[in-house]
């Protein structure tokens, strides 16, 4: 309000309404100091003080003596809520000013911030003394204090099962009467549970360039006919926001059953551009500074086709003839012959100049996939990679690789930028045949991260990775270098060259091996809105067995800074190894977009 009496001001001192003098006549604001004194009950003192205007706005919206009047008057009514949820109906909230008088001069004299107290006497906590439900399945109430949350929380727990149940047009209110006098609570539900239902097909509206009849498919397969789930809603939303080309999605079940008792559902959707152009950029101390760059169109063919071509060279800085580059091209065919999913055909061309290999190749794959829930997905088909490599600098040897992979991945995640929570995991087995060393093996890896908000506001977080990789029934030397496994580097261990950790050659380059091993700890705190700091411990090693190696494992750490931006927080680090390795550097610098993992 002063803020809006403010604006005014100035707005008549511009029309010459007032004298200038009249502008300066604001009470100066009045800062407090507000502090809740101990109930007797650490639970409803958390309440309390979260419910608090007083201590909510002291520091955010400062005022003057008479906006912290109105404050300490609405104060009760602010933390009545808080004293019923958790049972105290009679209580009383007084606040005081030590020293002062509780009135506009008092306040604002001097000296200092006016401190304020906040006095709680909770009263006795009243009991549930009877519920009662009419007209449906009992709503389950435990007998204890009479809490206005518990009250809540069944009610709800009550109305979600009627909902699993398939009864979209079920309802429950409630009807609190308390005694006072007797110190209780009693509670009537009265419960209409309505009829079980199925979806209907589903109506789309909002599409301009999208063939609404794709958007109806995708939401059919996951409604039409089958019993009403919130899941199943939840689900559908998903695999149409899945699709590429709407910014945003919605559905909205009817409030009236159809003519055929079916329960329809309204689907709204907004597109947005379909053709995007995105860049980023990345350094590391010993990999040099990698250039991406990508083209993308989210509705080719005017069914949510996605066309993606990317550009990619990294290890600039070094001599062209060991610069890498990598192109590649996309193709996601959502619905592939009108089977719930999709089908995407991926083609890259792969020149690479590593300090263990060089290959050319051409690599390709054909995935189906397919969302089975809001968390997990699931893709499988064949792939090959035909090329040529060898050790660096040396004469490449042709290969030809073929294989089938199956991948499960699993995100709980609340961010994909920039997780607070969550468990991400991805494993991924891959039968496989190596034409030119006559080899059949199995390539297996599998990693998990987990985000922890140490502090429940998200400015820190834990974050654990751990990874693994094994080459069944196979040796590393009898599969082509780009097939092994390695480590070392930004997106593995922190602080040592890139795929350094391993086994060498007789030369003393990296060679690779038959599995991996993977470890990282990492605290990342935020600061103010847009600075980030991160401490990190990572961990790996690479075997020549096929089973976890356990030796020779290198430890990396380090700290960095995030600057958080709205594609995401901008990454640098600096890592040392606490292991060091000959003819490795000291330490590593790595520069990108979005958290090491």
């Amino acid at each position: 309000m002063r803020v809006q009496k403010g604006r005014l001001l100035v707005a008549m001192l511009a029309l010459g309404v007032l004298p200038q003098s009249r502008a300066q006549t604001d009470p100066p604001t009045v800062p407090y100091q507000a502090r809740l004194l101990p109930s007797g009950d650490s639970d409803l003192d958390s309440l309390l003080r979260a419910a608090s205007g007083l201590i909510g706005l002291q520091s955010r919206a400062p005022t003057d003596a008479e906006g912290i009047l109105s404050r300490i008057g609405a104060e009760p009514d602010k933390l009545r809520p808080a004293l019923e949820s958790e049972g105290y109906w009679a209580g009383q909230v007084r606040v005081t000013a030590p020293g002062r008088a509780l009135e506009p001069a008092a306040l604002a004299a001097p000296p200092g911030p006016v401190a304020l107290d906040i006095a709680v006497d909770r009263g006795p906590r009243y009991t549930l003394r009877r519920v009662e439900t009419i007209g449906g399945p009992a709503v389950v109430l435990p007998a204890g204090p009479a809490r206005a949350e518990a009250v809540l929380a069944a009610q709800d727990a009550a109305a979600t099962a009627l909902r699993q149940d398939a009864r979209p047009l079920s309802r429950i209110e409630r009807q609190v009467t308390v005694d006072h006098a007797a110190r209780a609570m009693d509670v009537t539900f009265t419960v209409t549970p309505g009829p079980r239902a199925d979806f209907a097909s589903p109506s789309v509206a909002g599409t301009e360039r999208v063939n609404p009849e794709v958007v109806r498919r995708v939401a059919a397969l996951r409604l039409a006919g089958l019993s009403y789930s919130p899941d199943r809603l939840d689900r559908a939303r998903a695999d149409i926001s899945a699709l590429g080309p709407f910014s945003s999605v919605r559905l909205d079940p009817g409030a009236a059953l159809d003519a055929d008792g079916r329960l329809p559902v309204a689907i709204t959707v907004r597109e947005r551009p379909f053709r995007a152009l995105s860049a980023g950029a990345a350094y590391e101390t010993n990999y040099g500074l990698a250039l991406r760059g990508s083209w993308e169109h989210r509705n080719l063919f005017g069914g949510a086709e996605n066309l993606r071509v990317e550009l990619e060279t990294s290890r600039l800085g070094n001599k062209l003839d060991r610069t890498n580059a990598r192109a590649a091209v996309t193709y996601r065919q959502p619905l592939p012959a009108g089977f719930d999913g999709a089908l995407v055909a991926s083609t890259a061309f792969v020149r690479e100049r590593l300090d263990s290999y060089d290959r050319d190749a051409f690599v390709a794959s054909l995935l189906y996939q397919r969302r089975l829930s809001e968390r997990w997905t699931l893709s499988t088909g064949p792939i090959a990679d035909i090329g040529q490599s060898g050790a660096p600098g040396e004469k490449l040897l042709a290969y030809q690789v073929a294989g089938w992979t199956v991948q499960g991945r699993y995100d709980s995640t609340d961010s994909v930028l920039d997780p607070r929570r969550g468990i991400r995991a991805l494993g991924t087995v891959t039968p496989s045949y190596a034409f030119t060393q006559g080899t059949p093996f199995v390539a297996l890896r599998v990693g998990a991260s987990t985000y922890l908000d140490l502090t429940g506001g998200g400015r820190t977080v834990l974050a654990l990775r751990v990874g693994f990789g094994s080459l069944l029934n196979g040796s590393a030397g009898a599969v082509p270098p780009s097939q092994r496994f390695y480590a070392g580097g930004g997106g593995s261990v922190r602080g040592y060259d890139f795929q350094s950790i391993g086994p060498r050659d007789r030369r003393g380059r990296p060679a690779g091996g038959a599995s991996l091993l993977e470890a990282s700890v990492e605290l990342r705190q935020r600061v103010g809105r847009s600075l980030g700091f991160v401490a990190f411990i990572d961990a790996g090693a690479v075997g020549t067995g096929a089973g976890a190696p356990t030796d020779a494992i290198r430890a990396g750490a380090g700290l960095g800074v995030r600057y958080y931006t709205a594609i995401g927080p901008i990454r640098a680090d600096f890592a040392v190894p606490l292991v060091r390795q000959q003819g490795s550097r000291s330490f590593g610098l790595y520069l990108g977009i979005g958290h090491a993992f």
